[in-house]
């Protein structure tokens, strides 16, 4: 049985995942609809680089390097009114859009309070699950579109 501790990094995990897939005119939808936008200090980046890309054989091979492929990092501090240091926001997300990197940040760290939690999650993270559900559910349907079925006719005993 997990912890509370546990629970919030698996918690934390999903955020930072969702965010990652978001696209950028998710994020700054979200963010040009905060009312009270609060003071924003980028601590690091938005910055580009390389990562390797690990990959396995069928999913349970040894693994091996595929490539590297561009990420982008942001970290940012977002005041808030229940912490003087304010909450920090850290993002990675494929490409080189630091526009992208930056906003995630933004909604990381203000997932992280209490007080703006629920419209983080209500006004941004649904909205992408949504929209990557509904992905999923067209790929699929188009995959069993293509659905072949082969079947084998048995001869009778001659």
């Amino acid at each position: 049985m997990k912890n509370e501790t546990e629970k919030s990094q698996d918690e934390r995990r999903k955020v930072a995942a969702l965010l990652a897939k978001a696209e950028l005119k998710e994020l700054a939808f979200f963010w040009s609809n905060q009312s009270d936008q609060p003071q924003v200090d980028v601590l690091r980046g938005p910055e580009t680089g390389l990562v390797m890309v690990r990959g396995r054989i069928g999913g349970g091979g040894a693994p091996f390097n595929l490539g590297e492929t561009t990420v982008t990092r942001a970290t940012v501090r977002v005041s808030s009114g229940t912490s003087s240091e304010g909450l920090v926001g850290h993002s990675y997300a494929l490409g080189r859009d630091h526009e992208k990197a930056r906003l995630a940040a933004i909604a990381d760290a203000l997932w992280q309070a209490p007080q703006s939690r629920e419209t983080v999650e209500r006004d941004l993270l649904q909205k992408i699950a949504q929209r990557l559900d509904a992905r999923s559910t067209q790929r699929r349907r188009e995959a069993a579109a293509t659905k072949v079925d082969f079947f084998t006719m048995v001869r009778g005993d001659d």
